[in-house]
């Protein structure tokens, strides 16, 4: 590890990199200057301008981009730091290039009250290597009965609102909730899934699930709640971010949607860009994951539309999982999977494929998230946060699940040959991660 102590006292210069700002999809060779945590100037040809004592770092032709924003993602604290904490689920993120990562508010207790934002808080600053910030519950106690007090937490620190891993299944609750954060212009952003269609289906409804003598969850367990919530936000004018969606008829109710300038976003997990129901081939737990993996058509599906612009983020839906709530039949394992550290060499896979250009993929994974949250991240700009990293997006390596920073294990992309390695990653200008040479 660099001396992070000389990072932060020094200016740094990042030269020969290959630089790509996920803001405005600007690619080209130059360098970076940071300062104060900050950065401090991005000169598109040559080196910047320095003076004595400025630290430098070569990039050897590597891209240099704004680091990952995270919408989605579990990290154990408070009540659940056998699954994950905030300390080695940042380091996770690190590791993956994620810089900002915003924790699920389902922990024990709820993030349902500003104290407990403020706990998150104070957690994270003494223990997180990256930036933390909280979405608090959308409802007391993921109840789904009342709604939370908005203005409070959005004061303490929240920057968005939803139940976890429940789809908030109330109309009348949904409505009233979507009138109050308008007051606030509040994000809302649901777990699209009607816990009564999905009932206890375990995997994608289909051909694949019968041949396994598995229940499905049938696509209208998404498409009903999401129509549901995009109608009631056409109604009340609220912004509205469907945190998942993962099959074809969800990115035409989308599309729909924002044609007719309802404020909706979507995001989807990399699971479902990346993976499908064969990959849970022989009960594999590990791909057990909500929304479940669909067919090969609906991926694809998810790839378009987000080369399209119609799924506006990627989240890594990082889930940790204790061993012995995946160490059991398919049908009764947790539903969850790692994902912060792998998210970006994963999601490698479509640019490989020239599916989507890797401008418009950061986009998805940086500036977009950035923007919807309000942060000033994301961009290759003076001013900015000098949260970056480097990495080499064509640099072979193969998951081992050992060697992954998470406390947990379950990762579904374990043994898999993934391209794009993190070289390093900076958060207010100062190294977070570096990876071991060779």
């Amino acid at each position: 590890m660099a001396d992070t102590q000389d990072m932060t006292s020094r200016d740094l210069a990042i030269v020969n990199a290959r630089l790509i700002d996920s803001a405005t999809g600007r690619e080209g060779t130059g360098s970076v200057l940071i300062r104060n945590g900050a950065i401090a100037s991005v000169e598109w040809q040559g080196v910047p301008a320095t003076g004595e004592g400025v630290r430098r770092i070569d990039a050897k032709g590597q891209v240099l981009t704004p680091g990952l924003v995270d919408l989605r993602a579990f990290l154990g604290e408070p009540g659940a730091e056998f699954r994950e904490t905030l300390g080695t689920g940042s380091q996770a993120a690190a590791a993956g290039g994620v810089t900002t990562v915003v924790c699920r508010p389902d922990t024990n207790p709820v993030i349902d009250d500003p104290a407990i934002i403020d706990f998150v808080k104070r957690r994270a600053r003494d223990k997180a290597v990256v930036n933390v910030l909280s979405c608090a519950a959308l409802t007391k106690g993921l109840e789904g009965k009342e709604i939370t007090e908005f203005g409070l937490l959005l004061e303490a620190g929240a920057v968005s609102f939803c139940d976890g891993a429940k789809g908030l299944r109330n109309p009348q609750v949904m409505r009233r909730a979507m009138i109050y954060a308008r007051n606030f212009d509040a994000l809302i952003m649901n777990h699209v899934e009607d816990p009564d269609l999905r009932g206890s289906g375990v995997m994608n409804d289909g051909e694949f699930a019968s041949r396994k003598g598995l229940p499905g969850i049938p696509i209208e367990a998404e498409t009903v709640m999401l129509e549901r919530d995009i109608r009631l936000a056409r109604a009340t004018g609220a912004r509205y971010h469907a945190a998942m969606i993962s099959c074809a008829e969800s990115v035409e109710i989308v599309r729909r949607a924002k044609q007719d300038g309802v404020r909706v976003t979507c995001g989807v997990s990399i699971n479902n860009l990346t993976l499908n129901e064969n990959d849970v081939g022989e009960y594999r737990t590990f791909c057990k994951v909500t929304p479940p993996l669909r067919h090969e058509d609906d991926r694809l599906a998810m790839v378009a539309a987000l080369a399209e612009g119609v799924i506006d983020v990627v989240v890594s839906d990082h889930d940790p999982q204790d061993v012995e709530t995946k160490r059991q039949p398919f049908s009764e394992c947790a539903d969850g999977a790692l994902g912060i550290e792998t998210m970006l060499s994963a999601a490698q896979r479509m640019v490989q494929a020239g599916q989507i250009d890797l401008p418009r993929l950061l986009a998805a994974l940086s500036a977009r998230p950035a923007a919807l949250i309000g942060l000033s991240a994301g961009r290759l700009a003076v001013g900015a946060p000098a949260d970056l990293v480097l990495f080499d997006p064509e640099a072979p390596f193969v998951v081992d699940k050992r060697k992954l920073k998470s406390r947990a294990k379950n990762s579904p992309f374990d043994e898999a040959r993934l391209e794009g390695i993190v070289a390093t990653t900076f958060v207010g200008g100062r190294v977070v991660y570096e990876a071991e040479p060779g």
